[in-house]
């Protein structure tokens, strides 16, 4: 083991970004999704929506609520969430299963609609990849992750402009953190050797 407060190890003895901690459901997370490349409109769909309900709250709070979300949000199909009513915002608001939040789920039902309005336009994917930086440097430790960079700036920007809301910046950089659009897995961790 390193010692170096930038990396985690879990039971197994691997090492990992130290924000993994020993969670086992952060743990597979890490292992098995943030990072990788995200394909298709809902998968996309469903990491923007939520990054933006863990604003302001952990991550490890949204993995464990993961399931209720897929289910009181169908799936994240942009389609079926577009055409949810008022009658499905008390349904949510009500839904213990999910963050409970009026104006995120307000705002996941607009962006939805967001989503479906961006389809001429080449779609909410080759959107988001469009933004992705020229050169990333991998991280040496945990300091050297930023919270925002000038490319979620501009994503951000992109992502208000054609009606999307709770998209700022570092939101956007979480996203694109998660979805492998930038490689932060720091120096050491297993992931990062991975390739």
């Amino acid at each position: 083991m390193s010692g170096r407060p930038d990396l985690a190890h879990g039971p197994d003895g691997v090492a990992r970004c130290a924000w993994v901690g020993s969670d086992p459901l952060q743990i597979a997370y890490h292992d098995t999704e943030w990072g990788w490349s995200v394909n298709g409109e809902a998968a996309w769909f469903e990491r923007l929506s939520l990054e933006a309900f863990q604003s302001g709250l952990s991550w490890a709070t949204v993995l464990r609520k993961r399931d209720g979300f897929r289910r009181a949000f169908a799936g994240f199909d942009p389609e079926l969430v577009a055409s949810f009513t008022a009658t499905d915002r008390d349904r949510l608001k009500a839904d213990a299963g999910i963050i409970r939040n009026a104006a995120k789920i307000a705002a996941t039902i607009g962006n939805a609609r967001a989503v479906l309005d961006l389809r001429e336009a080449g779609g909410l994917e080759a959107l988001v990849r469009a933004h992705r930086p020229e050169r990333h440097t991998r991280p040496s430790s945990l300091a050297e992750v930023p919270a925002t960079s000038p490319e979620s700036h501009a994503l951000a920007r992109a992502l208000k402009r054609r009606g999307f809301v709770f998209v700022g910046p570092t939101t956007m950089y979480a996203a694109m953190q998660a979805c492998g659009i930038v490689d932060d897995h720091v120096v050491g961790c297993h992931r990062a050797e991975a390739g």
